[in-house]
Protein backbone atom coordinates (compact mmCIF):
# COMPACT_ATOMS: atom_id res chain seq x y z
CA UNK A 1 0.00 0.00 0.00
CA UNK A 2 1.37 3.22 -0.86
CA UNK A 3 2.39 5.29 1.76
CA UNK A 4 2.91 9.34 2.85
CA UNK A 5 7.03 8.59 4.27
CA UNK A 6 9.27 11.47 6.09
CA UNK A 7 12.98 10.59 5.96
CA UNK A 8 14.92 12.47 8.60
CA UNK A 9 18.41 13.09 7.26
CA UNK A 10 16.73 11.84 3.91
CA UNK A 11 20.02 13.72 1.72
CA UNK A 12 22.56 11.63 4.02
CA UNK A 13 24.42 8.79 3.11
CA UNK A 14 21.80 5.84 4.58
CA UNK A 15 18.73 8.22 3.96
CA UNK A 16 19.81 9.27 0.42
CA UNK A 17 19.82 5.18 -0.30
CA UNK A 18 16.78 4.83 1.73
CA UNK A 19 14.68 7.51 -0.43
CA UNK A 20 15.21 6.15 -3.41
CA UNK A 21 14.69 2.52 -1.93
CA UNK A 22 10.61 3.99 -0.75
CA UNK A 23 10.62 6.26 -4.67
CA UNK A 24 10.86 3.05 -6.61
CA UNK A 25 8.70 0.83 -4.19
CA UNK A 26 6.11 3.39 -5.17
CA UNK A 27 5.55 5.71 -2.14
CA UNK A 28 5.66 9.68 -1.58
CA UNK A 29 9.18 10.36 0.38
CA UNK A 30 9.31 13.69 2.39
CA UNK A 31 13.31 14.31 2.95
CA UNK A 32 14.13 16.70 5.76
CA UNK A 33 17.67 17.75 5.97
CA UNK A 34 19.55 20.46 7.23
CA UNK A 35 22.88 19.56 5.15
CA UNK A 36 25.48 19.11 8.24
CA UNK A 37 26.84 16.07 6.66
CA UNK A 38 23.79 15.27 3.90
CA UNK A 39 24.31 17.05 0.13
CA UNK A 40 21.77 18.12 -2.37
CA UNK A 41 24.09 15.69 -4.34
CA UNK A 42 23.19 12.34 -2.92
CA UNK A 43 19.48 13.40 -3.66
CA UNK A 44 19.74 15.17 -7.08
CA UNK A 45 18.50 12.29 -9.27
CA UNK A 46 15.21 12.07 -6.89
CA UNK A 47 14.27 15.42 -7.85
CA UNK A 48 12.84 15.16 -11.13
CA UNK A 49 10.18 12.04 -9.49
CA UNK A 50 6.97 13.75 -8.65
CA UNK A 51 6.45 11.43 -5.27
CA UNK A 52 9.36 13.26 -3.99
CA UNK A 53 9.72 16.11 -2.17
CA UNK A 54 13.05 18.11 -0.28
CA UNK A 55 12.67 20.10 2.97
CA UNK A 56 15.30 22.21 4.55
CA UNK A 57 14.94 21.80 8.24
CA UNK A 58 16.50 20.72 11.41
CA UNK A 59 15.08 18.25 13.66
CA UNK A 60 15.89 20.15 16.76
CA UNK A 61 12.87 22.09 16.11
CA UNK A 62 9.18 20.95 15.56
CA UNK A 63 8.10 19.84 12.24
CA UNK A 64 4.29 19.90 11.40
CA UNK A 65 3.82 17.52 8.53
CA UNK A 66 1.38 14.64 7.41
CA UNK A 67 2.38 11.71 7.25
CA UNK A 68 2.15 7.67 7.82
CA UNK A 69 5.79 6.60 8.53
CA UNK A 70 8.40 8.12 9.82
CA UNK A 71 12.26 7.38 9.22
CA UNK A 72 14.23 9.24 11.91
CA UNK A 73 17.93 9.11 10.48
CA UNK A 74 18.89 12.20 11.13
CA UNK A 75 22.35 13.06 13.13
CA UNK A 76 25.96 12.69 11.73
CA UNK A 77 27.24 9.59 12.39
CA UNK A 78 31.11 9.72 11.75
CA UNK A 79 33.67 11.37 14.73
CA UNK A 80 35.22 13.93 12.54
CA UNK A 81 31.52 14.88 12.21
CA UNK A 82 29.77 14.41 16.02
CA UNK A 83 32.81 15.43 17.80
CA UNK A 84 33.24 19.08 15.99
CA UNK A 85 29.94 20.61 17.82
CA UNK A 86 29.26 18.13 20.49
CA UNK A 87 26.64 20.02 22.01
CA UNK A 88 24.57 20.16 18.98
CA UNK A 89 25.05 16.22 18.30
CA UNK A 90 23.34 15.52 21.27
CA UNK A 91 20.05 17.90 20.71
CA UNK A 92 19.82 16.24 17.38
CA UNK A 93 19.50 13.06 19.08
CA UNK A 94 17.14 13.64 21.95
CA UNK A 95 15.46 16.74 21.07
CA UNK A 96 15.45 15.36 17.34
CA UNK A 97 13.61 12.12 19.10
CA UNK A 98 11.17 14.21 21.08
CA UNK A 99 10.23 16.52 18.06
CA UNK A 100 10.01 13.27 15.70
CA UNK A 101 7.81 10.99 17.98
CA UNK A 102 5.46 13.73 18.90
CA UNK A 103 4.31 14.30 15.65
CA UNK A 104 4.17 10.36 15.12
CA UNK A 105 1.64 10.64 18.24
CA UNK A 106 0.16 13.55 16.91
CA UNK A 107 -0.30 11.72 12.84
CA UNK A 108 -0.57 8.38 14.48
CA UNK A 109 2.31 7.50 12.20
CA UNK A 110 4.71 4.33 12.63
CA UNK A 111 8.20 5.49 13.67
CA UNK A 112 11.48 4.19 13.25
CA UNK A 113 14.58 5.45 15.01
CA UNK A 114 18.06 5.00 13.30
CA UNK A 115 20.19 3.79 16.72
CA UNK A 116 23.73 2.38 16.34
CA UNK A 117 25.68 -0.31 17.73
CA UNK A 118 27.56 2.61 19.02
CA UNK A 119 25.23 1.82 22.11
CA UNK A 120 27.42 -0.87 23.01
CA UNK A 121 30.26 1.35 23.75
CA UNK A 122 33.67 -0.82 23.70
CA UNK A 123 31.92 -4.15 24.65
CA UNK A 124 32.52 -6.56 27.41
CA UNK A 125 30.39 -9.16 25.11
CA UNK A 126 31.36 -10.26 21.94
CA UNK A 127 29.59 -10.75 19.32
CA UNK A 128 27.21 -8.20 20.98
CA UNK A 129 23.28 -9.54 21.23
CA UNK A 130 20.96 -6.79 21.72
CA UNK A 131 20.09 -7.99 25.81
CA UNK A 132 23.60 -6.32 26.17
CA UNK A 133 23.33 -3.09 28.01
CA UNK A 134 26.97 -1.88 26.92
CA UNK A 135 30.33 -0.56 28.40
CA UNK A 136 29.53 3.30 27.44
CA UNK A 137 31.94 5.97 28.72
CA UNK A 138 29.36 8.79 29.50
CA UNK A 139 31.92 11.55 29.47
CA UNK A 140 34.23 10.93 26.60
CA UNK A 141 34.88 12.58 23.96
CA UNK A 142 32.82 10.02 21.74
CA UNK A 143 29.49 10.56 24.30
CA UNK A 144 27.78 12.92 22.92
CA UNK A 145 26.82 10.02 19.63
CA UNK A 146 26.64 6.95 21.83
CA UNK A 147 24.71 8.63 24.89
CA UNK A 148 22.56 10.44 22.68
CA UNK A 149 21.77 6.94 20.87
CA UNK A 150 20.86 5.79 24.09
CA UNK A 151 18.28 8.33 25.54
CA UNK A 152 16.75 8.21 22.00
CA UNK A 153 15.94 4.35 22.28
CA UNK A 154 14.67 5.48 26.25
CA UNK A 155 12.30 7.96 24.86
CA UNK A 156 11.38 5.71 21.85
CA UNK A 157 10.01 2.86 24.59
CA UNK A 158 8.80 5.77 27.19
CA UNK A 159 6.39 7.15 24.57
CA UNK A 160 5.75 3.19 23.40
CA UNK A 161 4.76 2.50 27.13
CA UNK A 162 3.39 5.51 27.65
CA UNK A 163 1.50 6.54 24.51
CA UNK A 164 1.15 3.26 23.19
CA UNK A 165 3.09 4.52 19.59
CA UNK A 166 4.35 2.09 17.27
CA UNK A 167 8.05 2.29 17.10
CA UNK A 168 10.54 0.29 15.45
CA UNK A 169 14.69 0.65 16.58
CA UNK A 170 17.32 -0.73 14.82
CA UNK A 171 21.29 -0.97 16.07
CA UNK A 172 23.05 -0.07 12.96
CA UNK A 173 26.36 -1.46 12.42
CA UNK A 174 29.12 -0.36 10.63
CA UNK A 175 27.60 0.50 6.84
CA UNK A 176 29.55 0.99 3.98
CA UNK A 177 28.76 1.80 0.54
CA UNK A 178 28.26 4.92 -2.43
CA UNK A 179 27.75 8.34 -1.12
CA UNK A 180 30.07 8.01 1.59
CA UNK A 181 32.22 11.09 2.53
CA UNK A 182 35.17 11.17 1.21
CA UNK A 183 36.96 12.54 4.48
CA UNK A 184 34.36 11.92 7.43
CA UNK A 185 36.75 9.74 9.38
CA UNK A 186 35.35 6.02 8.55
CA UNK A 187 37.94 3.39 7.67
CA UNK A 188 36.03 2.40 4.18
CA UNK A 189 36.06 5.80 3.01
CA UNK A 190 39.05 6.63 4.40
CA UNK A 191 41.28 3.99 3.20
CA UNK A 192 39.87 3.92 -0.34
CA UNK A 193 40.34 7.66 -1.14
CA UNK A 194 43.78 7.14 0.35
CA UNK A 195 44.70 3.76 -1.65
CA UNK A 196 42.76 5.55 -4.92
CA UNK A 197 45.44 8.38 -4.30
CA UNK A 198 48.02 6.10 -3.73
CA UNK A 199 48.88 8.17 -0.24
CA UNK A 200 49.81 5.91 2.91
CA UNK A 201 46.98 4.52 4.19
CA UNK A 202 46.22 5.60 8.44
CA UNK A 203 45.80 2.82 10.55
CA UNK A 204 44.70 4.19 14.14
CA UNK A 205 46.03 1.35 16.67
CA UNK A 206 47.69 -1.76 15.63
CA UNK A 207 45.38 -2.82 13.02
CA UNK A 208 44.44 -5.49 14.88
CA UNK A 209 40.67 -3.93 16.09
CA UNK A 210 37.67 -5.47 14.14
CA UNK A 211 34.66 -4.17 12.56
CA UNK A 212 32.21 -5.85 10.73
CA UNK A 213 31.03 -4.38 7.28
CA UNK A 214 27.23 -4.14 6.09
CA UNK A 215 26.70 -3.08 2.62
CA UNK A 216 24.27 -0.05 2.47
CA UNK A 217 22.11 -2.17 -0.01
CA UNK A 218 21.51 -4.45 2.25
CA UNK A 219 21.23 -2.52 5.38
CA UNK A 220 18.33 -0.74 3.81
CA UNK A 221 16.44 -4.03 3.10
CA UNK A 222 16.73 -4.76 6.78
CA UNK A 223 15.54 -1.06 8.37
CA UNK A 224 12.55 -1.92 5.26
CA UNK A 225 11.80 -5.30 6.34
CA UNK A 226 11.85 -4.03 10.38
CA UNK A 227 9.57 -1.03 9.74
CA UNK A 228 7.21 -3.50 7.97
CA UNK A 229 7.23 -5.98 10.87
CA UNK A 230 3.65 -6.50 13.21
CA UNK A 231 3.32 -3.82 16.02
CA UNK A 232 4.47 -6.18 18.35
CA UNK A 233 7.64 -6.35 17.40
CA UNK A 234 9.43 -3.08 18.32
CA UNK A 235 13.38 -4.00 18.46
CA UNK A 236 15.66 -3.12 19.16
CA UNK A 237 17.36 -5.85 16.58
CA UNK A 238 20.88 -5.33 15.01
CA UNK A 239 21.57 -4.84 11.50
CA UNK A 240 24.75 -5.70 10.26
CA UNK A 241 26.80 -8.37 8.93
CA UNK A 242 28.30 -10.49 11.41
CA UNK A 243 31.59 -10.97 9.37
CA UNK A 244 34.47 -9.92 11.20
CA UNK A 245 37.43 -8.39 10.09
CA UNK A 246 40.50 -6.81 11.41
CA UNK A 247 41.64 -2.93 10.10
CA UNK A 248 44.55 -4.50 9.04
CA UNK A 249 43.19 -7.10 6.45
CA UNK A 250 40.76 -4.63 5.24
CA UNK A 251 43.60 -2.05 4.88
CA UNK A 252 45.09 -4.65 2.67
CA UNK A 253 42.27 -5.93 0.43
CA UNK A 254 41.59 -1.92 -0.51
CA UNK A 255 45.40 -1.72 -1.57
CA UNK A 256 45.23 -5.42 -3.30
CA UNK A 257 41.56 -4.27 -5.52
CA UNK A 258 42.96 -0.69 -6.56
CA UNK A 259 46.48 -2.17 -7.48
CA UNK A 260 47.28 0.67 -5.07
CA UNK A 261 51.22 1.95 -4.24
CA UNK A 262 49.90 2.89 -0.30
CA UNK A 263 51.74 1.51 2.49
CA UNK A 264 50.54 1.25 6.04
CA UNK A 265 51.16 3.92 8.59
CA UNK A 266 50.32 3.55 12.01
CA UNK A 267 49.17 6.00 14.57
CA UNK A 268 47.40 6.10 17.91
CA UNK A 269 43.71 4.78 18.93
CA UNK A 270 41.59 7.62 19.47
CA UNK A 271 39.81 7.57 23.03
CA UNK A 272 36.97 4.56 23.91
CA UNK A 273 37.48 3.49 19.92
CA UNK A 274 36.14 -0.13 20.38
CA UNK A 275 38.60 -2.65 19.88
CA UNK A 276 35.98 -5.26 18.58
CA UNK A 277 32.49 -5.15 16.70
CA UNK A 278 30.36 -7.34 15.93
CA UNK A 279 26.78 -8.00 15.39
CA UNK A 280 24.97 -11.22 16.40
CA UNK A 281 21.64 -11.40 13.77
CA UNK A 282 20.03 -14.00 15.36
CA UNK A 283 17.05 -11.75 16.33
CA UNK A 284 16.75 -10.18 13.06
CA UNK A 285 17.19 -13.59 11.04
CA UNK A 286 14.48 -14.69 13.42
CA UNK A 287 11.33 -12.39 13.15
CA UNK A 288 12.42 -10.36 10.53
CA UNK A 289 14.03 -13.23 8.16
CA UNK A 290 17.20 -10.80 7.02
CA UNK A 291 20.88 -11.66 7.18
CA UNK A 292 23.08 -9.57 4.52
CA UNK A 293 23.79 -11.18 1.01
CA UNK A 294 26.71 -8.87 -0.20
CA UNK A 295 29.59 -9.91 0.80
CA UNK A 296 32.89 -7.41 2.04
CA UNK A 297 34.72 -7.79 -1.62
CA UNK A 298 31.58 -6.96 -3.86
CA UNK A 299 30.63 -4.30 -1.77
CA UNK A 300 33.97 -2.71 -1.77
CA UNK A 301 34.04 -3.54 -5.58
CA UNK A 302 30.92 -1.06 -5.88
CA UNK A 303 32.22 1.37 -3.64
CA UNK A 304 35.60 1.81 -5.41
CA UNK A 305 34.00 2.26 -8.50
CA UNK A 306 31.69 5.39 -6.97
CA UNK A 307 35.13 6.92 -5.63
CA UNK A 308 37.02 6.22 -8.40
CA UNK A 309 34.08 8.39 -11.12
CA UNK A 310 33.86 11.30 -8.40
CA UNK A 311 36.24 14.30 -8.02
CA UNK A 312 39.15 14.69 -6.26
CA UNK A 313 38.55 14.93 -2.44
CA UNK A 314 39.25 18.41 -2.40
CA UNK A 315 37.03 19.34 -4.65
CA UNK A 316 33.79 17.62 -2.72
CA UNK A 317 32.12 19.58 -0.13
CA UNK A 318 33.58 17.57 3.10
CA UNK A 319 33.44 19.93 5.37
CA UNK A 320 37.33 20.33 5.89
CA UNK A 321 37.32 22.70 8.90
CA UNK A 322 35.18 19.68 10.76
CA UNK A 323 37.84 16.95 9.60
CA UNK A 324 41.32 19.18 10.71
CA UNK A 325 39.24 19.90 13.89
CA UNK A 326 38.93 16.20 14.87
CA UNK A 327 42.18 15.35 14.00
CA UNK A 328 44.22 17.87 15.52
CA UNK A 329 41.96 16.85 18.98
CA UNK A 330 42.94 13.06 18.29
CA UNK A 331 46.50 14.36 17.85
CA UNK A 332 46.91 16.34 21.45
CA UNK A 333 44.78 13.89 23.37
CA UNK A 334 47.16 10.97 22.37
CA UNK A 335 50.41 12.97 22.80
Amino acid sequence: MKQKILITGGAGFIGSHLSERLLDEGHDVLCVDNYFTGTKANIAHLMENQQFELMRHDVTFPLYVEVDQIYNMACPASPVHYQYDPVQTTKTSVHGAINMLGLAKRVKARIFQASTSEVYGDPAVHPQTENYFGNVNPVGPRSCYDEGKRCAETLFFDYYREHQLRIKVARIFNTYGPRMHPNDGRVVSNFIVQALQNENITIYGDGSQTRSFCYVDNLIDGLIKLMESGDDFTGPVNIGNPNEFTIKELAEKIIEMTQSTSKLIYKSLPENDPVRRQPDITLAKKILGWEPSIELEEGLTHTINYFSDIPSSQDLDTKPERIEKYFQKSVSESA
